[in-house]
């Protein structure tokens, strides 16, 4: 069982509380600052107040992080460039890669593009970093002898659903992230039985993700009401993530060869639908309509 610990407070007091290099992963989904109604009026600040607040809490957060350690933030468009250059140059750490999260649906423009994805800053402590390329590969297009079917990598482009109001998993919080998204993260960034923390746990899908991949974790969330639906959210039942990169379910073309096409089905819903059982029908449905074949009991 995942050693989950949640905490309600306010993160950069509750960080500073941390010891140094005791932190393996940091998930970090903080306010935008765009108004957005968290119960606290945590999320409409001054920008010079929001962008010291940011300097403060990431400054602990490199203190807590160990020293091969990864943190990941999320940002929207308004302060990603500001939060980029407080990372690099004011807390020093180290630019891994810029991901674009690519969703379906977003806020509707009259004047100018509508936007449709938020990004995430990777960065480490040092030059020495933990990265499970394995355990986040996705499907091939197509069976070759030459590529990897253990499958490719995934890039810096993900596209998840939004949670939306239709899910039996939304919570009531106005931006719950996609349990296949941070699952990951996770599982890029951290071994089985480390600690991943979350400094604004919001919604609690950070603590849910962990605890269903054997990862300790902890969070730290102002609003007393979200801490306790995470804690009823983690008494629940787990059936699979609530969302999935739709690639996960890609069936490779030219999978002729008998014997290949064998080992490879056997092996897909390991490799790649482990934690989303949800979604195995749809993909042997798939694999009827391409190769003829069901999936054997």
């Amino acid at each position: 069982m995942a050693d989950l610990n949640l905490i309600c407070g306010d993160a950069l007091t509750e960080l500073k509380k941390m010891p140094a290099a005791s932190v393996d992963l940091i998930i970090a989904d903080p306010p935008y600052n765009l108004g957005k109604d968290y119960g606290n009026g945590s999320d409409l600040r001054a920008s010079e107040d929001y962008l010291r607040f940011t300097k403060d809490w990431l400054t602990e957060a490199k203190r807590v992080l160990s020293d091969t350690g990864t943190i990941y933030v999320f940002m929207g468009f308004r302060f990603i460039a500001y939060l980029y250059a407080i990372m690099e140059q004011d807390c020093g750490l180290h630019f891994r890669n810029w991901i674009c999260w690519h969703y379906t649906q977003g806020i509707g423009k009259k004047r100018g593009f509508s936007p449709r994805h938020d990004d995430i800053l990777m960065f480490t402590k040092s030059e020495r970093y933990h990265f499970d390329l394995d355990a986040v590969r996705v499907p091939q297009k197509f069976y070759r002898s030459v590529n990897n079917m253990r499958g490719a990598n995934p890039g810096d482009v993900w596209e998840f659903s939004h949670v939306h109001y239709c899910n039996d998993n939304r919570q009531a919080h106005p931006t719950q992230k996609p349990e296949g998204l941070i699952e990951r993260l996770v599982l890029a960034s951290s071994r089985p039985g480390q600690l991943v923390l979350d400094p604004f746990s919001g919604s609690g899908t950070t603590l849910r993700v962990c605890q269903q991949l054997g990862r300790a974790a902890m969070g730290i969330e102002l609003n007393a009401d979200y801490v306790a639906a995470t804690q009823r959210r983690l008494a629940q039942p787990f059936t699979g993530f609530d969302s999935i990169d739709p690639r996960m379910k890609r069936i490779p073309n030219d999978l002729n060869d008998e014997a290949v096409r064998t080992a490879y089905l056997r092996n897909h819903e390991t490799w790649f639908l482990a934690n989303h059982g949800n979604a195995i029908d749809e993909f042997w449905k798939g694999v009827e309509r391409k190769y003829g074949l069901k999936r054997k009991p």
